[in-house]
């Protein structure tokens, strides 16, 4: 179930990425980052009041409130520091750098949760993520060590907020997967959405108003971005977040397949043997979670 999910997941991720992007242009980097908390939340609160309606919540106590702000900023750092990668290294060191988030996430997850962590499953993790920083075709000789440092550092900074969302539904006492993954993405997107308002209000108040002038645009991110948050979340509440994570690599894969560049002139071999890194990382992982 959690191969699924995390399937899911990867793809309406992609969809928020597109929807996002096309934002940018429009309400600047930080306007298009917010907007996945400011519109996102209404349509998580929407799911969770479907849910109440069903069944009880279960109750939100401090070690809960704890986890779940743990992981909504670390999100936020995260993204901040993997900003500042981009404008000082370009999209193919970042990416790199990024996607080195599920090996901290296995370490993380074996510190902070107990969750177990073998030689195979840590070599799969490594194959898969090793496979992705081939193909991003990253020119590390031209690198400089601070940016370098600062990606490292954001791709821990993501395994962070994914510890801190697994360990805030596991927390909770009672209820689904489903159940839980939705209650927590309200909380962690109220958080968000409160502290990015706080911020912009302080600091960017024209964002705000970009914001605003292009709501309509927003609301489709807002809702792509929810629909993978929690299903995400889902995963987290099934498996380790190190499994989720590496896992949705291969969306990686399936975007170099869908390219017309690759059917129209084929890939490197570089390109190639990334791929299979990846896909043979995630068989194993998948063999021995």
């Amino acid at each position: 179930m959690w191969v699924l999910v995390t399937l899911i997941a990867a793809a309406a991720q992609t969809g928020r990425n597109a929807a996002q992007a096309g934002l940018t242009g429009r309400i600047g980097t930080i306007g298009a980052t917010a907007v996945r908390f400011f519109f996102g939340l209404p349509f998580a609160m929407l799911f969770l009041a479907i849910m109440a309606s069903q069944t009880s919540l279960p109750p939100l106590g401090m070690s809960t409130l704890a986890w779940a702000a743990f992981g909504a900023f670390s999100q936020i750092a995260a993204t901040a520091f993997m900003l500042v990668t981009m404008r000082g290294e370009g999209f193919g060191v970042a990416t790199a750098l990024m996607k080195t988030e599920p090996v901290t996430l296995a370490v993380f997850g074996a510190i902070f949760l107990a969750e177990p962590l073998g030689p195979a499953r840590l070599g799969a993790i490594l194959l898969a993520t090793s496979g992705v920083i081939l193909m991003s075709g990253a020119e590390w000789s031209r690198a400089r060590a601070r940016s370098v440092t600062i990606g490292i550092a954001s791709g821990a900074l993501f395994g962070l907020s994914a510890i801190g969302f697994r360990g805030a539904v596991l927390s909770l006492p009672e209820g689904s997967a489903i159940l839980r993954a939705s209650f927590i993405l309200v909380v962690a997107l109220s958080i968000q959405s409160a502290a990015m308002l706080i911020w912009l209000f302080l600091r960017d108040r024209p964002v705000l108003n970009a914001i605003a002038a292009n709501w309509r645009g927003s609301l489709t991110a807002g809702a792509l971005g929810a629909f993978a948050s929690l299903f995400w979340f889902i995963g987290f509440a099934l498996t380790s977040a190190a499994n989720v994570r590496t896992l949705a690599l291969v969306e990686v894969v399936f975007a170099q397949i869908l390219s017309a560049r690759l059917f129209r002139e084929g890939a490197e071999p570089r390109v190639l043997t990334g791929m299979a890194l990846i896909a043979t990382g995630v068989i194993l992982l998948i063999r021995f979670a």
